[in-house]
């Protein structure tokens, strides 16, 4: 067989990952014909994959014609950070599911939305069928309503205007004043709950997380016919899901806020 014309792939990859390493050692920026001089590339090659890498968000190019490192390489490094603090807390949610036989759930309050960041359920504790996304269902979910407690006056008004709140049972409330009402008369250390306003047949509970600054919620799912109808023989249930749901969530508040 003749030679192989032009790099294998892998050496393409391992220029690349070369050429973002020297961007990287250069905080404000370098041009082209100097990250070529260090990573010993042929000056059209390393243009070459600046455009590439500038193309796909790896690398930014600046006004001034350096080049930085992209958004996206930061995104990738958050996402594993991301992931190695999610990997702290799945045993306590793995006990929190273990000990009340209900689905766990952790979401996060981000960029104005509230976002599902990890479940945690099995055969005898199936999560429920999230036909409608988190994001908008905020009103009618314990997780939802959870977050939306703990913000401020105004980062409700902006949620909620954003959100429309939709009829998703005949239990979900649909009226903000009406929501932020009930929001507001229960005390901060309680139990937020979802007595089948997201899913019929469902209830759930939550308690704020953090995760330093963070705001999120942890909470769980039930079989309606579990505990209610919420009457004086339900206090034991209620009590129990408390005892093991609100310590969780200080342990995992604490793990999510120490330093990778």
């Amino acid at each position: 067989m003749g030679a192989q014309a032009g790099p294998t792939l892998i050496t393409s990859v391992q220029r690349a990952f070369r050429l973002m390493e020297a961007v990287g050692a250069h905080e404000g920026g370098a041009p082209a014909k100097q990250l070529a001089r260090e990573v010993g590339l042929p000056l059209a090659t390393t243009y070459h994959l600046l455009r590439t890498l500038v193309h796909d968000g790896y690398v930014n190019r600046l006004d001034d014609g350096g080049f930085v490192i992209g958004d996206k390489l930061h995104s990738l490094q958050s996402g594993s950070q991301d992931q190695a603090l999610l990997a702290r807390v799945r045993p306590a949610l793995a006990s929190l599911r273990d000990e009340l036989s209900a689905a766990a759930y952790l979401t996060f309050y981000e960029d104005g939305e509230i976002r599902v960041a990890e479940i945690v359920d099995g055969p005898r504790a199936p999560r429920v069928d999230l036909w409608v996304g988190f994001e908008d269902a905020g009103h009618a979910t314990a997780l939802g309503k959870c977050v939306l407690r703990e913000l401020d006056d105004d980062a409700r008004n902006d949620y909620l205007s954003r959100h429309p709140l939709a009829d998703l049972t005949p239990r979900t409330v649909t009226r903000p004043a009406e929501l932020l009402r009930r929001l507001d008369a229960g005390s901060q250390g309680s139990l937020v709950a979802d007595l089948e306003e997201y899913a019929l047949g469902t209830v759930c509970f939550a308690v704020p997380v953090y995760s330093g600054d963070r705001l999120g919620s942890l909470g769980i799912s039930l079989r309606a016919d579990r505990i209610t109808p919420l009457t004086r023989r339900d206090d034991k249930r209620l009590e129990r899901v408390r005892k093991w749901l609100v310590p969780t969530a200080d342990r995992v508040s604490r793990s999510l806020s120490l330093t990778i």
